[in-house]
């Protein structure tokens, strides 16, 4: 059977990369062979937490996406690598021994997406291949596995924008590999704050546009504008609304208390 090499992106993210590393060395050791941590200049308790759990650490300086990609293939022993960033971490006990066993039946597999949104349940449940939505049924490079002996034939790009993963799915499909559904359950816990919010938006501008053709106008930013707004305008008077619902309903409940069990 195969052995799989799991790779983290990391940066500042100290406390849930200790959780992750736990998750991985107390429920799936057997599972893995090595576990390597490409961490972007962390400043915290990042590398004490990696020695903890006897994980190797890779510093990257100048960050791309496709560049630490690159780097965590470049990094890992195995065909089979794993990789996750620091805030995500695999939940069903069966995990990695889907994804061996989905790589020992298919020679031609590029690469498996495993499942964490209601994207990736509707596309794996209606058996939407990559083939014919790469973008939600190719890699997501958190919780996505692929195949070093593919990759050495397609590096992926490092002077993309982001969505290196998508970008890479559409040509090794291309190219006559496949990509698959691993029915691997991970969670992907991040709360982003408003900057990073926009960074991320920013990205997946170019992104969309570089990779999908996506069309932009001043009439579509306009219409984003004003339907945001609307939106942001309902979402206020809902919320106001129940606001006052809840508190007379208190001020009714303790004026007339039911009897307690």
């Amino acid at each position: 059977m195969s052995k799989i090499s799991v790779v983290i992106r990391n940066k500042n993210q100290s406390e849930a990369l200790e959780f992750l590393l736990k998750n991985l060395r107390q429920r799936y050791q057997e599972d893995i062979d090595e576990i390597i941590v490409i961490d972007n200049m962390s400043d915290d308790d990042s590398k004490k937490i990696v020695n903890k759990y006897n994980s190797k650490l890779v510093q990257i300086q100048n960050f791309s996406y496709g560049g630490s990609a690159n780097l965590a293939a470049e990094s890992a022993l195995n065909n089979i690598v794993v990789i996750f960033s620091a805030h995500a971490y695999p939940v069903s006990h069966d995990f990695f021994k889907l994804i061996k066993q989905k790589f020992s039946e298919n020679n031609n597999l590029a690469g498996l997406r495993c499942l964490h949104n209601k994207n990736d349940y509707k596309n794996y449940i209606d058996s939407i291949s990559s083939k014919i939505d790469p973008n939600k049924s190719g890699l997501i490079f958190c919780g996505s596995a692929f195949s070093k002996k593919v990759w050495e034939m397609h590096k992926f790009k490092d002077d993309i924008t982001t969505m290196e993963d998508k970008e890479w799915s559409v040509r090794v499909l291309k190219n006559g590999f496949d990509i698959e559904f691993s029915p691997s359950i991970f969670c992907y816990d991040i709360v982003r704050n408003h900057r990073q919010i926009f960074f991320r938006f920013k990205n997946e501008t170019i992104g969309g546009y570089q990779l999908w053709n996506t069309s932009y106008s001043y009439n579509t930013a306009n219409k984003g504008l004003l339907g945001l707004i609307l939106k942001l305008t309902r979402r206020f008077v809902i919320e106001l609304y129940y606001t006052f619902k809840r508190f007379f309903f208190l001020l009714k409940f303790v004026s007339n208390k039911p009897e307690k069990f």
